[in-house]
């Protein structure tokens, strides 16, 4: 995965089926090639002209900045969602509010683990995913094993005639904690709330695989993932 990175629209180019476009990254110029690309810069917080000029509220890079419960320089004043620097998501604000409020009704309140976020792509194939890539978690230091389970092989994506697409699933080789889980296809935005379940649950690669899912459905599809982290899966 790569972020930061300047994408020179005007590079764009179209060939034989083709698209490339050019982008800096760490200072370099790099080239990227594929048969489809989509191009998204992200959302700026609305910010401007809603009075935080007169306020001790501190904006940096466009962002209103909070504490772990959300609450401003301005003691009496929170931001969640949009405005501040976090994933920019309906159900990560939701979250956010509901530990704003927890926080000043005086409730105990958990700082948001955002790396168990489910982030969700509603293309043709969906995406979706949550935990850790697998190169962030080389980063941090994690020795890692997976597993990939295509969608051709469960019978229900056939039937459906969306076969196309897998479900990867990274674990933590020593710990077998369960690192990160990407799915493209069909249905992994409904899919995914079983994966970022198991990682609230700190569940393993093994006991998903050992979990039974019901047949036909594409969810068959996650255990045989799972399953495939230590090399036992049943199809494919």
């Amino acid at each position: 995965m790569i972020t930061s990175a300047e994408v020179q629209a005007d590079t764009l180019v179209k060939k034989d089926g083709t698209v490339s476009i050019d982008a800096v990254v760490k200072g370099e110029k790099q080239t990227f090639t594929a048969e489809k690309m989509l191009v998204s810069v992200g959302r700026s917080a609305n910010v401007e002209n809603i009075g935080l000029e007169n306020t001790d509220i501190v904006v940096e890079k466009g962002f209103i900045q909070v504490n772990d419960v959300y609450q401003t320089k301005e003691s009496h004043m929170f931001a969640i969602g949009d405005c501040i620097p976090t994933l920019q998501l309906a159900h990560v604000a939701m979250h956010e509010g509901t530990i704003a409020a927890n926080f000043i009704a005086g409730k105990h309140v958990e700082k948001l683990n955002y790396d168990l976020v489910p982030r969700c792509i509603y293309t043709s194939p969906e995406i979706a995913s949550v935990g850790i890539s697998e190169d962030i978690a080389k980063e941090r230091g994690h020795s890692i094993k997976k597993g990939k389970f295509f969608f051709r092989g469960i019978g229900k994506a056939l039937v459906f005639g969306e076969s196309d697409g897998f479900i990867k699933i990274c674990s933590d080789k020593e710990s077998e904690d369960l690192l990160g889980v990407s799915m493209i296809g069909p249905h992994v935005t409904d899919m995914i709330s079983e994966a970022a379940l198991a990682q609230v649950l700190d569940a393993t690669a093994f006991e998903i695989g050992e979990t039974i899912h019901p047949h036909p459905t594409l969810s068959e599809a996650f255990a045989e993932a799972a399953l495939a982290v230590d090399g036992n899966q049943i199809h494919g």
